[in-house]
């Protein structure tokens, strides 16, 4: 039997599992059974996520708690959290906001979605071993939320989304020696990653994880691993189109490394490129755009939303082809266009004639 190419988001999984484990032989030993309880329901990615948030919660114990003198990571067990009062985690609290790093001793700082995340994985934690009655309280019930304060959605209007994707075509015109070399090397292949995640609306991570066979022109569209491992179709309009394939005109002359060969999008290493490499590229391009806009591939996704949600003004449909599974989510972003249709609203019904 052939064995089966194992497919990039085979290898991000099988990576994850491996780095969550390292990180759970720092914690308690009792937290084992907690990690092991969420591994149905949530992805590897947050469970590492939630692990290094848990240990700062008992490094913090370690380093601020009298109590904690002289003890290690591997003393703790599960009755100390029953030693835990409301006060403690009002303390705790204030600790993220400035602390220093277990790993590193460098300074760490939380802003309020930082806190709330934080704050979120030691209620969910807690919650664990507090219905299964291994302890008798949950102090973090007893300590509010850090409120969350609604950012304002930063994207790209039309005049500046066309300016991009111009100067990302034309920019070698500027460039002299192996600026420019490295430019034209990178060129198609810059702007058709910057040309799909405008077009499409894709995640980063959907984006560096599409191999070369989940682009079906025929039908004009891409096959996408959404978070949670599910697939979905989303499809692409004739910009797009002729970016992806003016691209893999030059792809066809590359020779990747061995593993990489089903990669759609390669480095200059001749590698599945990476999320940080797409990031770093974007950013690098949209600075020549505006200087007062932090572009990031999120805010081209968000930039792709606001304009599906103007031309289409259908909430569910721009929740579906974003991927959130909660339209709500959708809907919380887009609340100030939503604003706006209601004041416009309020001058399309005429009761009298002037």
């Amino acid at each position: 039997m052939m064995e089966k190419t194992m497919t990039y988001h085979d290898q991000v999984t099988i990576e994850n599992v491996r780095k969550l484990r390292e990180v759970l032989k720092t914690l308690p030993p009792f937290a084992q059974d907690y990690f092991r309880a969420i591994e149905p329901t949530t992805s590897a990615r947050t469970r590492i996520s939630y692990a290094y948030d848990i240990r700062i919660f008992f490094h913090f114990l370690l380093t601020e708690n009298p109590y904690f003198k002289d003890k290690t990571m591997q003393d703790i067990t599960v009755d100390v959290l029953d030693r835990v009062q409301a006060v403690d985690i009002e303390e705790y609290q204030e600790y993220l906001k400035l602390y220093d790093s277990a790993e590193d001793q460098k300074l760490q700082t939380n802003g309020e979605r930082g806190l709330k995340r934080k704050m979120s994985a030691l209620r969910s934690f807690y919650a664990y071993y507090y219905k299964r009655e291994r302890i008798k309280t949950n102090p973090t019930l007893l300590v509010d939320m850090p409120k969350l304060h609604e950012k304002e959605i930063i994207r790209l209007d039309v005049d500046e989304t066309a300016e991009l994707l111009d100067y990302i075509e034309h920019a070698g015109d500027q460039l002299t020696g192996q600026k420019k070399v490295y430019y034209e090397k990178t060129r198609l292949r810059d702007l058709a990653i910057v040309t799909l995640l405008l077009g499409t609306g894709i995640r980063v991570s959907e984006c560096v994880g599409l191999d070369v066979t989940d682009i079906d022109f025929k039908n004009g569209g891409i096959r996408v691993v959404r978070k949670g491992g599910s697939e979905m179709m989303v499809y692409f309009g004739e910009e797009v189109e002729r970016a992806l394939t003016d691209y893999l005109e030059v792809r066809a002359g590359i020779t990747p490394v061995a593993g990489h060969e089903n990669a759609l999008f390669y480095s200059t290493q001749r590698r599945r490129i990476g999320v940080q490499a797409v990031e770093n590229m974007v950013k690098k391009y949209a600075r020549e755009v505006t200087t007062t806009k932090k572009i990031t591939p999120h805010k081209l996704r968000s930039t792709y939303g606001t304009a599906l949600y103007q031309e289409t003004g259908d909430i569910y449909l721009v929740a579906d082809v974003l991927g959130h599974k909660d339209v709500n989510t959708t809907r919380k972003h887009y609340a100030a266009m939503d604003e706006e249709r209601r004041r416009r609203a309020a001058s399309a019904v005429k009761l009298r004639e002037p």
